[in-house]
């Protein structure tokens, strides 16, 4: 009974440790098929190929081709909104550093090729597939917006920040940082932003954003 049991705790670790690896894994590789053939042309087997996974495996970590790519899009969603897990600012200074922070990860994300390739991937598929768009929607721009603006919430609680609806500064914010640049990169009609214009944007949209919405005394 105890070898037993031994064997049981070692194949649930190795499973728990493999798992994580296995999964990106094969997102990495959707990514691949996806770029190459498009949503509706990608092959699941290709996929599992690419990933080194059968298919059954696939499938037991996600249902259909339409949860990878959500899959996808929430990992990097996820990343963008990490510099709002941080610690509750403690001062004014502490505000306008977490918004840049926030701002230059969400530029980064975005504007990386992959993340590209999954706007574009939507915006090709949204007649035979609309889910794909208002997923991307909903785990990218909707989320963002929605977890900066109970960030601001909480901040303006602490009077860090005046008065006004944290939803339309979170609006502001983010309306400042992206401008026409998302459409741009989309259209291809620009090159990605280097790592000082990203810089630049989100200190330009932290520094409207404060000084419209920033407390009274900051204003004046």
């Amino acid at each position: 009974m105890r070898g037993n049991k031994a064997v049981s705790t070692a194949d649930e670790a190795k499973a728990d440790a493999g798992a994580p690896a296995t999964r990106a894994r094969v997102l990495k590789a959707a990514f691949a098929v996806f770029r190459k053939h498009g949503f509706s042309g990608a092959s699941t087997l290709e996929i599992a190929t690419r990933a080194q996974v059968s298919k059954r495996d696939l499938y037991a970590l996600f249902g259909s081709k339409h949860a990878m790519l959500a899959a996808c899009i929430k990992e990097r969603a996820s990343r963008m909104r990490q510099p709002l897990e941080l610690a509750a600012p403690q001062s004014e200074a502490d505000v306008a550093a977490f918004l840049i922070q926030f701002g230059t990860s969400i530029l980064r994300v975005v504007c990386h090729p992959d993340v590209l390739t999954v706007h574009r991937l939507a915006i090709a598929e949204s007649d035979r597939a609309p889910e794909i768009a208002r997923t991307l929607d909903r785990n990218g721009r909707e989320a963002n917006h929605a977890a900066l603006a109970d960030w601001l919430a909480q901040v303006q609680a602490r009077g860090l920040i005046g008065a006004g609806d944290p939803a339309a500064m979170a609006a502001h914010f983010l309306a400042t940082l992206w401008g026409g640049l998302l459409i741009q990169l989309l259209l291809r009609v620009r090159e990605a932003p280097s790592a000082d214009e990203i810089d630049a944007r989100a200190r330009a949209a932290t520094d409207a954003t404060l000084k419209l919405y920033g407390p009274v005394r900051a204003r004046n």
